[in-house]
């Protein structure tokens, strides 16, 4: 008797990454760890937060002690926030990030990016999503336009074709009236690559600071 497998299902999983302001100047390499851990970099972004905003950002640390020192600290100069994807990306960042203070990263977990790269309890260096929630409420406040996942279904799923989807296929396929190509499946693969509205904004050269 035959078993009926389940068809195989990749998911990759995406969190967010933020390199603080005390070590910008080490991005390069920290980026070279990453990607050698096997993260690929889906989005990156250099930006200077104002206190209001990073409020915004550990809204959860509101009230603690250390909130007005984390706030100046993550405001005090520009970081560099990514959004990296693997599978299990959540919690393999956070395991390559170690113990949140510095402090105890270096005696507990000496090799990891914390214990490296940070100063102290405050200053750890760099910053993981705990959790599927947090990413994804991370991932929109730092890149709003992106699409996180997991994809909608059902309702959803229709609501965003309608939305997103449909309104940039009637028009291709209008223009592919009007054309009359050779080819209209070529035509019109060129043409949805070229007019997406949801194009990523990548970028291989140097991103210039932005104010947030």
């Amino acid at each position: 008797m035959e078993l009926s497998m389940p068809p195989p299902q990749i998911y990759v999983e995406k969190t967010l990454a933020i390199i603080k302001p005390d070590i910008v100047d080490k991005e390069e390499e920290i980026q070279d760890i990453i990607l050698r851990s096997g993260f690929t970099i889906v989005q990156r972004r250099k930006l200077h937060l104002s206190p209001e905003h990073c409020s915004n950002f550990y809204v959860e640390q509101y009230g603690k002690m250390f909130f007005p020192n984390l706030t100046a600290y993550m405001s005090s100069g520009p970081l560099v926030v990514m959004i990296l994807a693997r599978y299990n990306a959540i919690s393999y960042w956070k395991e390559l990030l170690g113990p949140s203070n510095s402090l105890v990263a270096k005696e507990t977990h000496p090799d990891s990016l914390r214990a490296i790269y940070g100063t102290d309890e405050l200053r750890n260096a760099l910053h993981g999503s705990n959790d599927f929630a947090a990413a994804e409420r991370e991932i929109r406040f730092m890149f709003p336009a992106v699409i996180v996942e997991p994809i909608p279904v059902g309702q959803a799923a229709k609501d965003y074709l309608n939305l997103y989807v449909t309104p940039t296929l009637l028009k291709g396929l209008t223009e592919l009236c009007k054309q009359k190509p050779a080819d209209p499946f070529i035509w019109l693969a060129d043409w949805l690559l070229k007019n997406n509205p949801n194009k990523p904004k990548l970028s291989h050269h140097p991103v210039a600071e932005e104010s947030y």
